[in-house]
């Protein structure tokens, strides 16, 4: 499945070399409820065809019958729906919450094309970039990003939406055990893209979510293979079986993954720490990357309870919450 965002940009690029004008919306804020979330992306051409939602159903409705009245003829337009606008728009979103969207008018050129398949490139995970966005003159700019932290940072005093430019969020799970199993469902649930590698055929049939992709491989083998960690990406080894798990962490230090965790009691990880640097080679940097003990400290004892206490890590540092932050 073809993540909605990327298909959006490619829309957005096909559109300009038809020679259409195209209206590139993005969800700079919210509050309250509110169906997507900032940083989500939208595309519109004259005609009123729509890749992607900003909030779903009356927005849209409401945002492609103004275009065809000959609204957001600018380069740039921070539109805002619910709160003091309810009766201006007509729109009235659910628990009154209220939503700000950067809307840039696009019209066919070599320069627009040129700074979508940049979008695109970040988008399949190539290359980290935060787009940086002045509404006062429509001006977008790419510089290096990272992909954890804040997705939108809109700073109203001076007109700027700095717009993190990252691939789906990838979860790639070492060997197949019960908390592996409800892990998996859990960041399915969440939005991941989710990975399961695992070379026993016998384990195979547990994994049986549709949503999740099973790779009858050794972990560390998988993850050793140029593309198929980026910066979007969380390695988790939740076997208990060394032989899994150490080589899936001598491998996923390597890689730019932003989330590396193994299970393990607190003796189990200092002898493991130990055991990487000895027979795994791993530095002392290396071995910091690597959360041991994995997850939050929620007193977990079932498989899923574990499962949520990793996910929920993975989650916090995926939006660059410090632990002592909660």
């Amino acid at each position: 499945m073809q993540p909605l965002d990327l298909s959006v940009v490619q829309t957005a690029i096909k559109w300009l070399n038809q020679q259409q004008t195209v209206w590139l919306c993005s969800v700079a804020s919210t509050f309250g409820s509110s169906p997507r979330a900032p940083g989500s992306l939208m595309v519109a051409n004259q005609a009123g065809e729509v890749v992607g939602s900003l909030s779903g159903g009356c927005v849209e409705e409401d945002f492609i019958e103004r275009i065809k009245q000959g609204e957001f003829s600018q380069r740039c337009t921070v539109l805002q729906y619910g709160g003091a606008d309810n009766a201006r728009t007509g729109v009235q979103l659910p628990c009154d919450g209220v939503l700000q969207v950067l809307v840039e008018q696009l019209t066919p050129s070599p320069e627009a094309i040129d700074h979508l398949q940049i979008f695109q490139r970040a988008l399949r995970g190539e290359t980290a970039q935060t787009r940086r966005v002045d509404t006062a003159t429509g001006n977008a700019t790419f510089i290096a990003g990272r992909a954890t932290g804040p997705k939108v940072e809109y700073q109203a005093d001076n007109g700027t939406i700095a717009i993190k430019i990252s691939p789906v969020a990838r979860l790639i799970i070492a060997g197949v055990s019960p908390v592996a199993v409800a892990c998996a469902d859990f960041a399915v649930a969440l939005g991941f893209e989710v990975i399961v590698c695992d070379p026993r055929a016998e384990v195979a049939g547990s994994i049986v979510n549709p949503e999740v992709t099973f790779e009858p491989i050794l972990p560390s083998l998988f993850i050793a293979q140029a593309d198929n960690s980026h910066t979007a990406t969380a390695v988790v080894a939740l076997t208990h079986d060394p032989r899994i798990d150490d080589l899936a962490m001598i491998e996923a230090v390597r890689t730019p993954a932003f989330y590396i965790g193994v299970m393990g009691s607190q003796r189990t990880s200092a002898n493991r720490a130990e055991r990487l640097r000895r027979s795994g080679g791993l530095n002392d940097e290396q071995v910091a990357r690597i959360q041991m003990p994995i997850g939050l400290a929620l007193g977990s004892k079932t498989p899923a309870e574990i499962a949520l206490a990793v996910m929920a890590d993975v989650v916090r540092v995926l939006r660059g919450r410090p632990r002592d932050g909660l």
